[in-house]
């Protein structure tokens, strides 16, 4: 597209002007408007394929002059500013020439979305030079390695000091998180860069992506009329009484999508308790970052979430475990989500707790979630993890029957019905053939004969495209992986071979 841009821009002089206006509207990088300029300015410091950009010369009038023929065709920058092999992308002296313009800031006058990433202590001022009154789409990504992000309190102002100099802001990410990120690490960071603040300047956000905000910040947030996605970390401490009774009356009136985090479900359990959403939310995701304790309390967690949440309206229930110690034995019974059957537009329910929370799911409970949300078109239970508590190939069958529109399904099924059978001459359950089905995950469930499975899958399921079992991840260290990986891998193999087969024995029997 972009070549297509530039060939237009260079035929023909009536097309020049619209097609850099295209070309340049969107930048993945403040790169290409530094190598727009003559090439007896900036330098490339290679290193494995890549370089560090830095100047070799003071900018002149002429360079400015270059610069402005582009800076206000974009509207669109996503800044990397740090390399995991570079470290900074851009040098020192770079940000010090164009700190110093011979026009007003910022460098691009027309910007309305700038997204920062990889922000460290030293490049998180620079966004100084791009903050415009124009900006409706803001993120700011802070970059990790091996320990959280320093920034000093300058570089905290500049976090505050946003609102002020964007007060058009609409949709305002702000991560500041990282896997390998301990909790105290996170509230310490939140602490000198505080979301909480800068999120109660704006009244017109549509989108907000944060970490850790405080009951005032939720409060804030809860009545903003345009408010359509929310994500955020609950604080450490579980709501007060008062934010609850805030809480209580209808909130969120235009939330379509909820994301929350927090430490354990106590937490969650303070927030949801009293909560009424206005206008329910299609998609509710909640995640838990201790598994400690988390089974135990789940069932009590899901109860609620039918009262605070219209039942016609959520379509979409993703409940998390992770980061947390693994609790052997932890599990919940199959019956924990029969709360949730009260959704009967129910189209994704994802339950991710694989080596943290194991569903004791059976035949019974299956049968009842397919027959309560028929629409459903995703489905996971365990995707990775070994479980004993499998359904058999009729709830399997069942399920699908149920459910015409299921796209991926996850959940260990007891397979040795028809593992321990012969071929059936007869197609199963009387032709059943289930069209929509694309992509399963059988966790740790355990056959000999592949092509027996293989046969019985693409029978039932025609246009299944993959199949995950014994994930390396999950099992990678046990005995039994290196078999059961392969027996699964001639499964898949199997039924994309068995469709020719199929076609080949028909036009033979055409032909006779």
């Amino acid at each position: 597209m972009r070549k297509s841009l530039l060939a237009l821009a260079l035929t023909c002089t009536s097309f020049t002007e619209p097609a850099l206006d295209l070309l340049w509207r969107h930048l993945s990088g403040f790169e290409p408007l530094i190598k727009c300029l003559p090439q007896s300015l900036w330098k490339e410091d290679r290193k494995e394929g890549r370089g560090k950009l830095g100047f070799q010369r003071p900018m002149t009038s002429d360079d400015w002059s270059i610069f402005r023929k582009y800076n206000h065709r974009v509207h669109s920058l996503l800044h990397r500013c740090h390399d995991g092999r570079l470290g900074k992308v851009c040098s020192t002296e770079v940000w010090r020439a164009l700190s110093c313009p011979p026009f007003p800031l910022p460098l691009l006058p027309n910007l309305t979305s700038l997204a920062w990433t990889e922000a460290t202590n030293g490049t998180l001022q620079h966004i100084q030079l791009f903050v415009t009154p124009k900006l409706t789409m803001l993120g700011i990504h802070a970059h990790w390695s091996s320990q959280p992000p320093i920034f000093d309190t300058s570089e905290s102002s500049i976090i505050l000091s946003i609102p002020k100099w964007c007060p058009s802001v609409s949709d305002f990410d702000f991560d500041t998180s990282a896997a390998s990120a301990s909790a105290s690490d996170t509230h310490t960071f939140m602490e000198l860069i505080d979301a909480s603040t800068v999120l109660q300047r704006w009244s017109h956000l549509t989108s907000v992506r944060t970490g850790i905000v405080s009951e005032a910040a939720i409060l804030h947030l809860s009545q903003l009329p345009s408010l359509e996605v929310l994500k955020f970390q609950l604080p450490s401490t579980p709501i007060s009484a008062d934010t609850q009774n805030l809480l209580q009356r209808p909130v969120f009136r235009a939330l379509q999508e909820l994301d929350v985090t927090c430490k354990n479900v106590d937490l969650l359990e303070a927030f949801l308790e009293k909560l009424q959403v206005a206008v329910a939310p299609t998609v509710l995701s909640l995640t838990i970052t201790d598994g400690i304790d988390s089974a135990r309390d789940l069932p009590a967690l899901i109860s609620r979430l039918p009262n605070g949440f219209a039942h016609s309206s959520l379509q979409q229930v993703r409940l998390s475990i992770t980061d947390g110690p693994a609790v052997d034995n932890a599990s919940i019974g199959a019956v924990a989500f029969q709360p949730l059957f009260a959704f009967r537009n129910l189209r994704k329910l994802d339950f991710e707790a694989d080596g943290y929370c194991t569903v004791r799911m059976d035949d019974d409970v299956l049968l009842q979630m397919a027959k309560a949300w028929p629409l459903l078109e995703e489905l996971y239970i365990t995707r990775y993890a070994h479980s004993s508590y499998q359904v058999t190939p009729d709830a399997f069958v069942s399920l699908l029957y149920h459910c015409p529109c299921l796209v991926s399904l996850a959940i260990t099924v007891d397979w040795r019905t028809i593992d321990h059978q012969d071929i059936p001459r007869d197609i199963p359950y009387r032709g059943f053939s289930h069209k929509a089905l694309s992509k399963l995950f059988f966790g740790g469930s355990v056959v000999d004969h592949p092509i027996r499975i293989a046969a019985f899958i693409s029978a039932i399921a025609p246009n299944v495209k993959s199949i995950t079992a014994w994930d390396h991840y999950f099992h990678g260290g046990s005995d039994e992986f290196l078999k059961n990986s392969q027996i699964w891998n001639l499964v898949m193999d199997s039924i994309k071979s068995l469709p020719l087969v199929r076609e080949q024995g028909r036009r033979m029997m055409n032909r006779g």
